[in-house]
Formats: structure tokens, sequence, C-alpha cells
């Protein structure tokens, strides 16, 4: 059994994109790159998340930006801020901070969002574009799945995928993704009768659903490769959808929590960010 590293795979791709940006530095003064983030409220949990994308964006040589607002503010002030960002040509990125507070309707802020400053990839427009085979920015952590697999020389063609999780923000794009790659690919949902059977025949198994330790070792087949997009904070600290100390006596490779899939969100929002820039100055 193989643990897939993604804190070292997402410092793999941090170290690339410092060495681009650093390059382009030197070949043009004038370069920058630069991520603005609008906070919310008050959540700690995205408080957090939102330190670590500067950090991270510091480390890199991107420059960022937060806008910070209230729970109470209404929902065309924050409409109103991401249009000032979307007509500011020093911002390459955006990135709405979710979940939003309750009583906001997080798709319509989302599309006001500039579709080539949408770093999260959840406007329609990026949406229509990767589900029409056409992608320029998919969403981070369906993005990091795919670079982990292919860190590892995981061959996905032909092989039969079982997805557990269905959401706009992992579910859908991922599945896209393995299309894309050629594989055969299953989702799974709550409402999904006999999820053991269909699980026990995947050769690739991906679960983020945000049920702790959800999928047993008799749910998955010897040799599977597993990985677990879930993180759970519980009594006995963070835990994944996968109950990592019996199935990785099963898999041939596997990805824990934390560690896993987690890092390798911020590092594809960085490389998004980058992408971001090229679309607008290279005129997509």
């Amino acid at each position: 059994m193989i643990i897939l590293d993604g804190k070292a795979t997402a410092q793999k791709v941090k170290s690339e994109l410092k060495e681009i940006i650093a390059k382009r530095k030197e070949e043009d003064p004038s370069f920058n790159l630069s991520l603005t983030v609008i906070l919310v409220g008050e959540n700690p949990a995205s408080q957090v998340y939102v330190n670590n994308k500067i950090k991270a964006c510091a480390k890199v040589g991107i420059t960022s930006g937060l806008v910070s607002l209230p729970a109470t503010v209404s929902e065309q002030e924050i409409i109103d801020e991401i249009e000032k960002l979307n007509n500011d040509d020093s911002v390459d990125g955006i990135l709405l901070q979710l979940p939003l507070p309750k009583g906001f309707n997080e798709s319509k802020i989302i599309n006001h969002i500039s579709p080539l400053k949408d770093v999260d990839g959840l406007t329609y427009i990026q949406q229509g574009r990767l589900y029409g085979g056409k992608k320029q920015l998919a969403p981070c952590t369906p993005m990091g799945v795919m670079r982990i697999l292919k860190e590892y020389n995981i061959e996905l063609e032909g092989k039969n995928v079982v997805m557990i999780g269905r959401s706009i923000l992992v579910g859908k794009p991922l599945f896209e993704l393995f299309l894309d790659a050629n594989a055969t690919v299953t989702v799974c949902h709550s409402r999904t009768k006999n999820l053991k059977e269909i699980t026990q025949k995947a050769n690739i198994v991906t679960i983020a659903v945000g049920s702790p330790e959800m999928l047993t070792a008799d749910m998955v087949a010897d040799g599977a490769v597993v990985i677990d997009i879930g993180i759970n904070r519980t009594e006995n600290g963070l835990k994944g959808d996968v109950a990592f100390d019996e199935v990785s006596k099963k898999a041939s490779y596997i990805t824990p929590v934390p560690g896993g899939v987690g890092p390798m969100t911020i590092a594809m929002l960085l490389s998004n960010t980058l992408i971001a820039h090229d679309l607008r100055t290279k005129n997509g």
C-alpha cells in the first residue's frame, strides 16, 4: 500500500509555480500576479482557510487581497464589491469564500464574478466550458485529485471509477475530469441502493460526502485506489470519509486525512490564478 502524499505533491506544484512567477518577473518587471478573496461574516473555519490561502500566495510570489464584509451586508453590496474587482485590471483572480452565511443566494452572487477571474471554476460559464470539453478554470479540489493521480502515475484510461458524492464543488466536476481521462465513471450518492455492491467492483473509489469513516474495508476491492476528499472534525480529531486504518490494508494507493487532497486544493487555486491571468492577457 502506497500513501498518496498530497502535502508533498502540493509543495511540488507550489515550487513549480514559484519558479514560473519568478521567471515571468525577470522577463517583465511589471508582471504581478494577484488574487483577491472575499470573506463574508466571521465563520472561524472560513477565516482559517482564508489565512492559509493568503500565506500560500506569499510563498509563491502572488499578491493577495482580502475584502472582509460583515454577515449583515446585503447581497447587492457583495455584488458591488465583485464588480469593482472585475473592473480592476490589477486583479487576476477572485475567490468568494464559501459557505456564505445563511440567507444569501450563493449561485447568484458567484455568477457575478467575471468567468476569466473565476479561480474556483464555479460560474455557469466555466462549468459549461468544463462539461463542453473546453476547460479553462476548473474547481480546485477536483483538479487536485487529478494532479495527485498523475503524480503517482495511476492510469485512468479504461478504469472503473466509482465516485460517492455529487456536489457542484467536487463530485460533478470530478466526474467530468475522469470522463475526459477516458475512465468509466459511476456516480453514487445518498439515494443510491446497493452502494457496497457498486464500490466493490471499482478500480478507483473517491468519496466526498462529509460522513466520518463511511467507506469501510468491506466496501472496497483488494488493490483498489482510494481517494478520500472528506474532512470531518470529530471528538477523535480530524477524520476523512474513509475508515483509513482498515481500508489501507486492502488499498494499493490511498490518500490520508489530513495531508491528502486538502493541501492540493490551495495549490491548484494558486495554479488557477496564473491560468486566469493568462486567459485575460492572452485573450483566452
